[in-house]
């Protein structure tokens, strides 16, 4: 039998001096290599992932670590309810003062509140009183015995029963078309649809949340102080609603569209060519905004393409577009299926008493998903709006901290237990 020396000796040498001069060679021009593309060597990987020697990144960092003993427990519980409970009285003080008026305008829940008023039903036939060139009134008053009304007031819409946390609803959005793009990927495209194409005309923005947009127009009438003057110079604003953020980077007009005022509405011609003879505009007729004044755009691909001013033209003006502020407020999806929306405010103190009148052209449908809308304003303080439960909330935490403090306090007096003497412990040290 062969020993294990003459089987390790044999092995060695059928390995050629050649081809071990071969193998350092090819090593160490594989060491070469990886310099030269600038890769750090085995070595260097392994201690290059070794954390540097600080007492964050070897955890050696001192801590405090308290000693829970019974009196620090029912100190602790004693703290929490003499900080929650006078808070929680303040805010629900400071929400019971806020002035809330609300208008439900139509309604169609099956066990829910009916509307307070008539003459706004549209039923199941969207944008009826824009075809119909027809609003309905909503007068509401400020209550006599809460004081004035301070601004900012704010002017909310309010749905009831309608899903935007849907799952299907809140991802049926196209974010690139929304920032500009022209060009659409297979996953967006299939994620707008059934909402993407109707035939071969392009839907732009595409997507459920874009085209159910709460196209009612809401409009101040006037206001009607009590003592029966009307208030002037107080309009509701509708610019500022939306968050800068999103103004800023979730959205933009297509790739290619242009905008001119007009000089002067009797020579603002949609038909301009250019020197190719090509139109320069895609408008049919200029566009003409509040204060009369006229402007002429351009929309690529206009005649393959349905835009948002196009789909809304009773809300979405051709130069604002996907940058109008109603629309940035609606793409933000509510949590619940009962929410508010801001729709403007008011800059202007509005006497105790006062009345004010609202015209209101209704155009989004709510019978299908058996809900109903409102109209709401009021004003805010530090914590938001109305809200009658997150004061509840903080008393409510306080007072169980209230009840564990008192029922541990009992436990000591009655029966305590012996602590052992906390001068014995001892932690690790370095």
């Amino acid at each position: 039998m062969t020993s294990m020396s003459e089987t390790i000796n044999a092995a060695t040498t059928t390995i050629s001096p050649d081809r071990v001069s071969e193998a350092v060679v090819e090593d160490a021009s594989s060491s070469a290599r990886t310099a030269d593309v600038g890769l750090p060597s085995t070595d260097t990987m392994k201690q290059s992932r070794r954390p540097g020697d600080v007492a964050l990144k070897q955890q050696r960092l001192k801590s405090w670590q308290p000693l829970l003993s019974p009196r620090w427990v029912i100190a602790s519980y004693f703290a929490i309810a003499l900080i929650f409970i006078p808070v929680g009285v303040l805010v629900r003080n400071k929400s019971n003062d806020l002035i809330e008026i609300k208008t439900i305008y139509e309604s169609h829940l099956p066990n829910g509140p009916a509307a307070d008023i008539t003459g706004c039903e549209i039923g199941n036939s969207p944008n009826k009183m824009y075809l119909n060139n027809e609003t309905c009134k909503i007068v509401m008053k400020v209550p006599d015995d809460k004081g004035d009304l301070e601004p900012p007031i704010l002017v909310h819409y309010e749905l009831f029963n309608f899903y935007q946390n849907y799952r299907k609803y809140y991802t049926s959005k196209d974010q690139k078309q929304l920032v500009g793009s022209l060009t659409q990927d297979p996953v967006s495209a299939n994620d707008c649809e059934p909402l993407n194409k109707i035939g071969n005309i392009t839907i732009n923005p595409c997507g459920l949340i874009a085209n159910t947009l709460f196209n009612d127009v809401i409009t101040l009438e006037s206001i009607v102080g009590p003592d029966g003057v009307k208030i002037e110079n107080a309009p509701m604003i509708e610019t500022g609603i939306a968050w800068e953020s999103d103004k800023e980077w979730k959205f933009r007009q297509p790739e290619g569209f242009t905008s001119e005022q007009c000089s002067s509405c009797a020579t603002c011609d949609c038909e301009q060519l250019n020197e190719d003879g090509e139109k320069m505009w895609s408008c049919k007729v200029p566009y003409f905004d509040e204060d009369g004044n006229c402007f002429r755009y351009f929309y690529p691909n206009d005649t393959t393409t349905q835009y948002l001013y196009e789909t809304y033209p009773m809300v979405v003006s051709p130069l604002d577009g996907v940058m109008n502020e109603h629309f940035i407020v609606w793409m933000r999806t509510a949590a619940l299926p009962h929410f508010r929306k801001l729709y403007g405010y008011i800059q202007e103190t509005i006497p105790a008493g006062s009345t004010l009148t609202f015209r209101v052209m209704a155009n989004f449908a709510v019978e299908r998903n058996l809900g109903a809308k409102a109209l709401v304003v009021s004003n805010t303080f530090a914590f938001g709006g109305k809200n009658p439960w997150l004061g509840d909330l903080f008393i409510a935490v306080g007072g169980i901290a209230a009840a564990f403090a008192v029922f541990f306090s009992a436990k000591e007096v009655m029966s305590p237990r012996r602590i052992a003497d906390a001068r014995y412990l001892r932690f690790k040290e370095d």
